[in-house]
């Protein structure tokens, strides 16, 4: 990874928390090739990727970590991953290793991560880091049904990095694949490459164009109730605070995908799917600390790891029973339900086609 010296580390920090005219938005506009693809999330996510989450930038961010109480031998597993997750923040960023463990014997489908992610992140409607995908399996009578946590894998071969043509997307060397929302031409080539249906566009919709749902219909409220829902304020996206000197609706023809929250992690503080799951289905860690609590799930699990034979190495396993032996996994059905919402996403993408103005 090219370092910057600190002079141009400036000027990308500068240029990235106040995007008054980005290249990407003269080269669009030049172009005409707005296409979409997601939109930054958290000011301080723009921050750090805008400059490659280079060693010194990472070493800046995790200088103040937040503070854990004292070590007992009976704390919960999301708190010794905090704890493990800041002391791997000591280390230099090349010798950590993030990762994330999944148990699908506990997950139960509720879907708090997904909406841990969506509160985290901002994400605006059609854009979802981490679906859970579920399907049906079996024979009638004796069916039932599965699911699978799909976050995005970054992994260490991802076929995503080489399609894109002008280097917005790379490998953290902590293993996060990052993409740099300023250099992003919506091209869609990264879309279409990984094969995990990992990344989507962003159309330039936002909840408040959303319709309302049968919760907040007033109409059989009483006059008491309805003036409360009426005064409530409505949540635009460019009006959080994560987006300061952003403006979204500048941003509307980039790539969005889950990083890990990588605002989170860089600050000492666990991915909010994790801390969300209410199974305790879903953990994060150092692979590069032997001691780490997912190197020891790893050990004493069988696990796996989707589409392998693509040679993409993904950083997310899957537990699926204890030893080597252990549940049987329904290969089929993960491969088909994954197939299936990838498909799905290619056709919301070929709604817009490259070239249509979003803004």
């Amino acid at each position: 990874m090219d370092q910057l010296d600190p002079e141009e580390r400036k000027q990308s920090f500068s240029a990235a928390t106040n995007p008054r005219e980005p290249s990407r938005r003269k080269f669009l506009r030049t172009a005409a090739i707005t296409a979409a693809v997601g939109v930054a999330a958290l000011a301080p996510l723009k921050k750090v990727i805008a400059v490659g989450g280079t060693t010194d930038m990472l070493k800046e961010v995790s200088a103040n970590l937040p503070s854990l109480p004292s070590r007992n031998g009976n704390e919960s597993a999301v708190l010794r991953m905090q704890r493990e997750l800041q002391e791997s923040l000591q280390k230099p960023i090349t010798e950590r290793k993030w990762i994330m463990v999944i148990d699908l014997r506990k997950c139960v489908q509720c879907h708090a991560c997904t909406v841990a992610c969506i509160a985290e992140n901002r994400t605006p409607p059609g854009i979802t880091y981490r679906p859970v995908l579920d399907w049906e399996t079996g024979k009638y009578p004796n069916v039932s049904r599965r699911s699978l946590p799909r976050p995005c894998f970054h992994c260490d071969n991802p076929p995503c990095v080489p399609v894109c043509p002008v280097k917005a997307t790379w490998k953290r060397e902590d293993g996060v694949v990052v993409i740099d929302y300023d250099k992003c031409i919506g091209c869609r080539y990264c879309v279409v490459a990984c094969p995990y249906g990992a990344r989507a566009t962003d159309f330039g919709f936002d909840w408040d164009s959303t319709p309302a749902g049968p919760a907040t219909d007033t109409s059989l409220m009483n006059e008491e109730a309805k003036s409360l829902v009426d005064g409530l304020p409505k949540i635009e996206y460019e009006s959080t605070p994560w987006y300061d000197n952003w403006q979204r609706a500048d941003l509307v023809g980039v790539t969005q995908k889950c990083h890990f929250c990588t605002q989170r992690i860089d600050n000492g503080l666990l991915p909010a799917c994790v801390t969300t799951c209410i199974g305790v289905a879903t953990y994060f860690g150092d692979i590069r600390n032997p001691k780490s609590l997912v190197s020891e799930l790893l050990r004493e699990n069988r696990t796996i790891r989707l589409k392998e034979e693509l040679g993409t190495e993904p950083s997310v396993y899957y537990i699926v029973g204890p030893g080597a032996g252990g549940t049987d996994v329904d290969v089929k059905g993960i491969d088909a339900a994954l197939n299936d919402y990838k498909q799905t996403l290619l056709q919301r993408e070929l709604q817009v086609p490259l070239g249509v103005p979003l803004k």
